[in-house]
C-alpha cells in the first residue's frame, strides 16, 4: 500500500469500438468522476460518457451582455450627461452610432472572460500539473491505445469493485495512479515570495521601459513629432522682425493665390457700366441666392428687400430694394455694393465669393420683380 494520495484507477483498451462500450458501462454502472483518453477524436463519445452540455457558455453570456451594459452606460454617460455636443444635428445620446462600439466590447468581454474561465475554472489554472502526466498510461493512449480512468474521488469509488469493474468490461493494464506531492503543492508555489517578487521585478521593468519609450525616448531628437518649430503663431511676439509682431500684413502689391484683385475699387459708376452677371437664371443659381442672402443681407434688409430690419433698431434701417432707384441699378452697380460696401453697409468681399455675390444679385431682382409684377408677367 502506497503512502501516497490515489487519484484512480485507469484501464487500457485496444478499439474505438471497446472505448465505446467501456465508457457506456462506467456511466450506466453511475460513475461521475472518470474521463476517457484516446489519441483521437472518437465519434459518439460524448453521448457514451452521457456528458452534459458545458456550462462554459453561461460564463460567455454573462460577461458579453456586461460588456454591452457597461459600454451603453458608459457612452450614455459621457455623450448625454456629462459631455454633451451636438453633432450634425444628432441627439446627445445617438444608440445607432455606438452600435459598432457595442458590439466590438460585447464580443471583447465575452472571448477573453471565456479564456479566463476556461484556464483558471475548469484547468484549474495556474496549477499545470496532473497526475496522469509522464505515466505510462498517458504514452500509451497518446500513440495508439485507448483508456479510461475512475477518480478515486467519485462516491461509488472503492478500490476492489473498481478493479474488478474494469476487468469485467475488458480493461488491461489495470494500475493506481497516485498524486505527487509536487502536484498538490504546485498551486501554492504560485504564491511564494519568490514568484511574487519575480511578478514585480517584471511589471516594474516593462512599465518603466515602456514609459522612458512613449514619454521621454520618442520626444529625444530627432523625434520631436513637430511639436517644436520655427513658426510664428497667431498674437505671440516675433523678436524676428523690429516691430515683434508676430502676425504681418500681406506685402503691398501682391494677392493671394486663386484670386483676382477688384478693377473698380471706389468707381460704382464704371462697375455698373461695364460689369455683367456671369451667371445664368436657374434654379440653382437662385436657391444659392436666396441662401446668402437670407445670412448675410435679411438681418437688415428684411427677408424681401423691403429694409424692415430684424436687428431692433440696432442699425438705421436700410432703404428698400424696390425702390425707383434700387431697381433701376445695373447688376454691376448692386455687385459693386456687395463687394464694396455703401454708406454704413460693409464690404461683404470676405463673406461671398464672386460666384455667391453673382448669385444675390439675381435673387434680388427676382424679388424686386416678385413685388412689382407688370402685366406682361403674366403672360
Amino acid at each position: 500500500m502506497s503512502d501516497k494520495k490515489l487519484f484512480g484507477f485507469t484501464a487500457i483498451f485496444d478499439t474505438p469500438d471497446e472505448i465505446i462500450h467501456a465508457a457506456k458501462s462506467v456511466a450506466g454502472k453511475g460513475y461521475k468522476k472518470f474521463d476517457v483518453n484516446t489519441p483521437y477524436p472518437v465519434h459518439g463519445m460524448d453521448d457514451a460518457m452521457k456528458l452534459p452540455p458545458s456550462k462554459l457558455g453561461y460564463a460567455s453570456l454573462v460577461f458579453g451582455l456586461s460588456g454591452t451594459l457597461a459600454a451603453v452606460l458608459l457612452m450614455f454617460w459621457m455623450s448625454a450627461v456629462d459631455y454633451q455636443i451636438v453633432i450634425g444635428g444628432k441627439p446627445f445620446f445617438s444608440f445607432p452610432a455606438y452600435v459598432p462600439v457595442i458590439f466590438e466590447v460585447t464580443v471583447l468581454s465575452a472571448a477573453i472572460a471565456t479564456v479566463l474561465t476556461m484556464l483558471i475554472v475548469y484547468f484549474k489554472f495556474p496549477n499545470i500539473s496532473h497526475p496522469l502526466h509522464e505515466t505510462e498510461y498517458m504514452k500509451k493512449v497518446s500513440l495508439d491505445k485507448y483508456g479510461v480512468c475512475i477518480q478515486a474521488d467519485d462516491t461509488l469509488f472503492n478500490e476492489e469493485e473498481v478493479k474488478l469493474f474494469l476487468s469485467e468490461i475488458g480493461g488491461k493494464e489495470i494500475k493506481p495512479i497516485y498524486f505527487d506531492d509536487e502536484e498538490i503543492s504546485a498551486v501554492k508555489t504560485v504564491f511564494e515570495p519568490k514568484f511574487i517578487g519575480l511578478l514585480i521585478a517584471v511589471a516594474l521593468i516593462v512599465s518603466g521601459t515602456v514609459y522612458f519609450s512613449l514619454n521621454k525616448l520618442m520626444f529625444m531628437t530627432p523625434f520631436n513629432w513637430m511639436m517644436s518649430q520655427e513658426k510664428g503663431i497667431v498674437q505671440e511676439k516675433n523678436n524676428f522682425f523690429a516691430d515683434g509682431f508676430g502676425m504681418r500684413k500681406p506685402v503691398e502689391g501682391t494677392i493671394s493665390r486663386g484670386e483676382f484683385p477688384y478693377q473698380y475699387k471706389g468707381d460704382p459708376e464704371t462697375a455698373g457700366r461695364l460689369l455683367k452677371n456671369p451667371l445664368l437664371p436657374s434654379e440653382v443659381n437662385f436657391n444659392l441666392g436666396k441662401a446668402k442672402f437670407d445670412i448675410y443681407c435679411s438681418p437688415c434688409h428684411g427677408y424681401f428687400g423691403e429694409g424692415d430690419s430684424r436687428l431692433n433698431g440696432q442699425f438705421p434701417n436700410p432703404p428698400s430694394l424696390h425702390s425707383e432707384k434700387a431697381s433701376n441699378w445695373s447688376d454691376g452697380r448692386i455687385y459693386h455694393i456687395i463687394t464694396e460696401g455703401q454708406n454704413i453697409m460693409p464690404s461683404h468681399a470676405r463673406q461671398l465669393s464672386r460666384e455667391e455675390r453673382w448669385a444675390v444679385v439675381l435673387y434680388i431682382r427676382a424679388l424686386q420683380r416678385s413685388l412689382n409684377a407688370k402685366e406682361s408677367d403674366l403672360e
